[in-house]
């Protein structure tokens, strides 16, 4: 374990991908195979392979806590650690005395003890098992035995570099150890078949998410045709992203953050368990009402604060599927009877996604509605609900076409468009020109910042983190929190102005005086109690410092209300 952790620092030294790449990869030549499989997940920043559901179990708390006890450390002397480094691992490397065990660690033992951690049930029995393998190691190791153990490495490393190393250190091509990553979710399997040359051994397995396809935001319809003509347009709904695999009966959703959330909407796997061939497809889960005309008619997509009432939640009520229904809208397929399809082009996919969808044998009811010819699904569970939506695509040609179809949908209470190159192949977790968002901002709001927080990353020691609020009447009640959108400088300024006008120092969150005026963009008004409020912005972004406008003619709880009120928001 210190040969990874001496190899972590020198990867973390150098900001040189092709220096990155060359140090993983000497480093993995120098191990035996399976060491090597086993550090290759480490160094890919997490503890087990994404395709294992296995997870420590473990937050913050516990392990602030054990270090402190271990290092003998003030909660002040933490502190100023963590303040120095922004990141609990570089504290447990700074404060942890030298190892008192005589036998090495290595990274084996470590991969052998986070699966003990794993497996513990009660905080207090994980508390010894994270005691007992940081009390083993090195200040080195623990440094980054936290890190792993947090999914948070910061030493410039993606999985993607990972990848790159492994070709380099066996021999494969970069895009064969790509390629047998996506297909089995698992980097030290990847590295076992690139140590024995049998990298194109390698199967899909299914029920591990895959990386989502992203899009680049465009301004405008024309700056969206100027990087291809023969364009399919769709609605941009406001719900969350979901990779749904099949198999037979067996159905799992996945998020974009690769999350397992099908306990989150358990109406949605029983007519997703229809399609007649495995599949893993691409969409948007989001709360769905119908219209005044009722189940004749397909309805529409409700605000995301609808659909958040739903999220998180281990047992979900059928009073609550009853009051928040939800729908699947599908618009891609990656997988589809034993093949592979994401090289194809966009067109292909669509074909061979309403192919699966007209199949679909768990329905009861298979209608086509709207001018636009949407296919809608009903389950046997609630024939009322719709559960499984094909996404409606029309395609556009000129720009007045775009805007005609982007009014349309921001009428229907969406929040604009997806425009994609019918030609384009599905690359996943990339974000290039070949799928756009076209969208506008809701509106701006100017605000006074009430609290700041340090920084992670590149703006550890700054205060960047800005808590934000609104007035009603002669008080400010909190809207939200926004941390992007200013530049560095403007941001070490700050810093150096909230420290000088702080009331009340909290550690890593200060209260200070109610002075600034940002103004911020937003994509939606929700409901909620996560601030004073009442009421949380989705997405606030700072658009600039505003020194031109005194706080008292900051905009109020009632203009938020308004904002919430016409866009037709329900509460979170």
């Amino acid at each position: 374990m210190q040969r990874l952790a001496e190899a972590c620092e020198a990867i973390a030294a150098t900001t040189k991908k092709l220096v990155k790449i060359g140090l993983v990869a000497d480093y993995l030549r120098s191990r035996p195979s399976e060491e090597a499989a086993t550090s290759a997940v480490f160094l890919s920043g997490r503890p087990f392979p994404v395709h294992e559901e296995t997870t420590l179990q473990v937050g913050g708390s516990l392990l602030w806590r054990t270090v402190g006890e271990l290092s003998g450390k003030t909660e002040t002397e933490l502190t100023d650690s963590y303040r120095r480094h922004g990141d609990l691992g570089a504290v447990a490397g700074e404060v942890l005395p030298p190892r008192i065990s005589e036998h090495e660690l290595s990274v084996i033992d470590a991969e052998r003890n986070f699966r003990e951690i794993a497996a513990a049930r009660g905080s207090a029995t994980k508390a010894l098992l994270v005691r007992g393998l940081l009390e083993r190691a090195t200040p080195l190791e623990a440094k980054y035995l936290v890190k792993i153990m947090t999914g948070d490495l910061r030493i410039g490393l993606k999985e993607s570099l990972v990848e790159e190393a492994i070709a380099k250190a066996y021999g494969g091509s970069v895009v064969q150890v790509q390629r047998a990553n996506m297909l089995l979710g698992d980097i030290a399997e990847t590295v076992r078949l690139a140590a024995a040359g049998k990298l194109s051994e390698a199967k899909m397995r299914l029920f591990h998410p895959l990386g989502f396809m992203l899009a680049s935001p465009v301004d405008s319809a024309e700056e969206a045709l100027s990087y291809f003509k023969n364009a399919a347009v769709e609605d941009k709904y406001d719900g969350i992203r979901a990779q749904v695999h099949c198999s037979g009966d067996e159905v799992r959703i996945f998020s974009r953050t690769r999350d397992d959330i099908t306990q989150s909407f358990p109406e949605l796997p029983g007519i997703l368990a229809g399609l007649n061939r495995d599949a893993i497809l691409d969409g948007e889960i989001v709360a769905w009402s119908y219209s005044e005309g009722g189940p004749s008619e397909l309805g529409r997509a409700l605000p995301f604060s609808s659909l958040q009432q739903r999220l998180g939640r281990k047992k979900v009520s059928r009073e609550m599927m009853r009051q928040v229904p939800v729908a699947y809208v599908a618009f891609d397929v990656l997988y589809a009877g034993g093949e592979l399809v994401m090289d194809r082009p966009l067109h292909e996919r669509a074909g061979i996604l309403n192919d699966l969808l007209r199949n679909v044998r768990k329905a009861t009811s298979v209608r086509t509605m709207g001018a636009q010819g949407q296919l809608l699904f009903t389950g046997e569970a609630d024939p009322v609900a719709v559960q499984m939506i094909r996404a409606p695509v029309v395609q556009a040609h000129s720009s007045d076409e775009i805007e005609q179809l982007f009014t349309a949908a921001q009428e229907r209470g969406n929040e604009g468009l997806m425009i994609k190159d019918l030609d384009s192949r599905y690359t996943p977790g990339r974000r290039g020109k070949a799928w756009l968002k076209m969208k506008r901002e809701l509106a701006t709001l100017d605000v006074v910042v009430t609290a700041v927080e340090y920084g992670h990353g590149k703006r550890i020691g700054v205060l960047s983190d800005y808590t934000f609020a609104v007035w009603d009447e002669r008080r400010l009640l909190n809207v939200g929190k926004a941390y992007s959108g200013l530049t560095d400088a403007e941001i070490a300024e700050m810093t150096q102005w909230f420290l000088q006008h702080t009331v009340e120092d909290q550690g890593f969150r200060l209260q200070v005086e109610p002075k600034i005026v940002l103004e911020v963009a937003f994509n939606n008004v929700m409901e909620s109690d996560r601030h004073n409020g009442g009421y949380a912005l989705r997405f606030p972004r700072i658009v600039r410092l505003r020194p031109d406008k005194p706080p008292e003619e900051a905009d109020t709880i009632a203009r938020v209300r308004e904002i919430h009120e016409r866009q037709g928001g329900r509460k979170n």
